[in-house]
């Protein structure tokens, strides 16, 4: 999940011994011009690069749906918008488009703009638990010495982070839970780290034998998420979610490659329909703990993100500009897109940052009456939805420019793509592209 421009109006060039397709591909959001007229003296300036609104849109909805998910624990969200299929294969749209670069330098560049945010993460929710007594090496889930080597991944998430199941005091500021649910999102960036470092050599794949490697990432997850063949451990968790999710990161190749949009739109419809059906289905049959929570049954999460994924990129289409009602939105879109990593990475930790705030209600001379206790326990859970998302716009200030530096840019305190002053010369309305 990286804050990459999406860039339109430049045909990509296939990397140093990759195969042409027999049919010149675009773009998928590209839209070819008019052919040239013969009495026009002279062609049109080309039209110059920006972002694509409708994917930033698709992001900016996606963390929004996040943060309301881990609040609320609603499961039906996983059905009404998958938005870990979404943001992969928006991610993986992004990486095919840089794969016109040697493979080395952009894997770095992506490492190098992930790592940073994370450090700075790591290193509050690492002092928090130490301050709370956690011990590493005394930890019984965590094999004593082994849980020392397992730290690394506090510093490049190759695997998952040791953390306390429990820590504090079920009556202290926070549930004794706290550092589960700080913790616990990291996974995405395990995920996206191993799909960054493998994408050269599934596009190379994808180029190919386009079908066949897009398909097979379902195949693996019929294998490994149906208890068909059992991984144990952290090995286990990191091959499923490189299966369910893999689908939508190479939907995003076939996006930026152009072959869903070779595809006639009805048959890609109707098909992606009777895939999420099929996903349905099989999660009526294996229902989790919490019911339809797509998050608990890996091949009903894999099939309904893919096809899901299919249909929102099928009609893309391809927004220079937010239109109508949705430009009021723009600021926002902006400012989400440019600071996706910060948003992700302490959202959790900001939701329950929420509870001592609230709790400090109650000790306010009007709330000794039962009735305004009564009624604050009732409107607590939206009382936490109004208060993470201040929350989240003081982090953002706090450790957003990190993304920045990390990206070799100027750091910038609120970059919402607002202009300064009245008029822009071509170097800051470029600039405003930039994240």
């Amino acid at each position: 999940m990286t804050t990459h421009e999406y860039t339109t109006g430049a045909t990509p060039t296939p990397p140093l011994g990759a195969p042409r397709v027999s049919i010149p591909h675009q773009p998928s959001h590209q839209q070819p011009g008019p052919p040239a007229q013969p009495e026009s003296p002279a062609p049109s300036a080309p039209r110059r690069p920006g972002r694509d609104r409708y994917l930033d849109l698709l992001r900016s909805i996606a963390l929004v749906r996040v943060v309301v998910y881990h609040l609320f624990g609603w499961a039906w969200l996983t059905v009404l918008f998958p938005s870990m299929g979404v943001m992969f294969a928006l991610a993986g749209s992004l990486m095919a488009r840089s794969l016109n670069r040697p493979a080395f330098s952009v894997i770095r560049g992506r490492v190098r703009r992930l790592l940073p945010p994370l450090w700075a993460f790591s290193a509050v929710a690492l002092v928090l638990m130490f301050a709370g007594g956690w011990s590493v090496t005394e930890d019984p889930d965590h094999g004593g010495t082994w849980g020392l080597v397992e730290m690394i991944n506090y510093v490049f998430p190759f695997g998952a982070p040791p953390f306390p199941w429990h820590i504090g005091d079920k009556a202290g500021l926070l549930e004794d839970t706290w550092a589960v649910q700080a913790v616990g999102p990291l996974w995405y960036l395990r995920a996206y780290l191993w799909f960054v470092v493998a994408s050269p050599l599934l596009l190379w794949a994808f180029r190919r034998v386009p079908w066949a490697t897009l398909f097979f990432p379902l195949a693996l997850t019929a294998v490994v998420g149906t208890g068909i063949v059992t991984i144990p451990g952290e090995t286990g968790n990191t091959i499923t979610d490189f299966a369910v999710y893999g689908g939508c990161w190479v939907l995003g190749f076939a996006h930026h490659e152009g072959v869903l949009q070779r595809v006639p739109r009805y048959v890609a419809v109707s098909c992606s329909a009777l895939v999420m059906a099929f996903g349905l289905w099989w999660a009526s049959g294996h229902l989790g703990p919490d019911g339809w929570d797509l998050n608990d049954i890996p091949l009903a999460q894999a099939t309904w993100s893919f096809g899901f994924v299919v249909i929102l990129l099928q009609y893309s289409p391809s927004w220079q500009e937010l239109p109508g009602r949705l430009a009021k939105w723009d600021k926002l879109v902006t400012l989400s897109n440019n600071r996706a990593v910060t948003i992700y990475l302490w959202h959790n930790m900001l939701i329950m940052a929420t509870v001592p705030i609230i709790d400090q209600v109650y000790n306010l001379p009007f709330m000794e009456s039962e009735r305004a206790t009564a009624a604050l326990d009732s409107t607590y859970m939206l009382w936490m939805f109004v208060l993470v998302w201040p929350l989240i716009g003081l982090t953002i200030l706090a450790f957003g420019w990190i993304e920045d530096i990390a990206a070799k840019r100027s750091p910038r305190l609120w970059p919402n793509g607002a202009k300064k002053g009245r008029s822009r010369g071509r170097a800051g309305r470029v600039a405003s592209h930039r994240g």
